[in-house]
């Protein structure tokens, strides 16, 4: 994740990249090309750079970047084009804070939104609350982490009631965390979070395979979902979000996915037998989030 601040100046913009340093540990020349992946226009016209600057900031871990663009008349409105994922992480989520004339605006970028037109205008309620509840919706399904977890949930569940009540406490383990750390203005890393979601995968993978009468599989559920709830947490701090949308959204994605995976299963369970099924399932989520979790430590 990243943060950016545009700040418009009549026919000037002022910008400020922050990313975290082991995103960017790999990318040749990354100054530049964290820039060239960062586009601004206005009334059809591309911005022209005159002047950047780039440093690492060893204190807050981040790669910072400064420069300023020119346009030939003032600028009304912003049109962005941000493709930062592909020279970062393919999951990598860069939120831009923009400024003209004490109007404020603000754009989400990912692999699947790349284009955003900032028009400093107030938003209605109703825009506020879509917006901010489709990226609740994209943060709490966008990563295979995310998704995997969800399906090693579905396998976990041995009866439709021990599915029901554990999925209930994976979100509010979910949302408590999630308002619990804001109130705590704590700011956890993300390699931390990422960390220890796939360790939460692994650990639901081993529940299943080598303890399949384990009991309290519903209070396990909500500790794990308190991992899941510090990802969003990093969304709402980084973005200024309400949690109330956020946190709908991203309810409303995770138990659409929870439903279909549990579909998928009893359909494929009319085929093979269920045991082997669930055991050959949870045995490549052990690996994955063990293989996951190390990467993300060693990052």
């Amino acid at each position: 994740m990243s943060n950016g601040y545009a700040t418009v100046r009549g026919s000037h913009l002022d910008f400020v990249l922050n990313v975290p340093v082991y995103e960017v540990a790999r990318t040749p020349d990354p100054g530049r090309a964290l820039l060239d992946h960062i586009r601004f226009s206005s009334h059809g016209e591309d911005a022209r750079l005159i002047q950047e600057s780039c440093h690492d900031d060893p204190a807050q871990a981040m790669f910072v970047c400064a420069a300023e663009y020119v346009f030939s008349r003032p600028v009304e409105s912003l049109d962005v084009h941000c493709t930062l994922y592909q020279v970062t992480v393919p999951n990598h989520v860069h939120i831009l804070h923009a400024e003209n004339s004490g109007k404020h605006d603000q754009a989400v970028f990912d692999y699947t939104f790349t284009e955003a037109a900032l028009r400093f205008r107030p938003p209605t309620a109703f825009e506020i609350a879509v917006q901010q509840g489709f990226e609740g919706m994209l943060r709490a399904v966008a990563g295979p982490v995310q998704l995997l977890f969800l399906a090693a949930l579905v396998l976990a569940g041995r009866s439709r009631k021990e599915l029901f009540l554990m999925t209930g406490m994976f979100l509010l383990g979910e949302c408590a965390v999630a308002r619990i750390a804001g109130l705590a203005a704590w700011q956890p890393q993300v390699r931390f979070v990422e960390a220890a979601m796939a360790l939460s995968v692994a650990y639901l993978a081993v529940e299943v395979l080598f303890i399949p009468q384990g009991g309290m599989r519903w209070l396990i559920a909500g500790i794990l979902g308190g991992f899941h709830g510090l990802s969003l947490y990093l969304v709402l701090a980084a973005s200024g979000f309400r949690a109330a949308y956020v946190l709908a959204g991203a309810a409303l994605a995770e138990l659409t996915v929870i439903a279909l995976a549990a579909l998928g299963l009893w359909l494929l369970s009319r085929r093979w037998a269920l045991t082997r099924l669930i055991q050959a399932s949870a045995s490549l989520l052990l690996v994955f989030g063990m293989t996951w979790f190390f990467l993300r430590l060693r990052s």
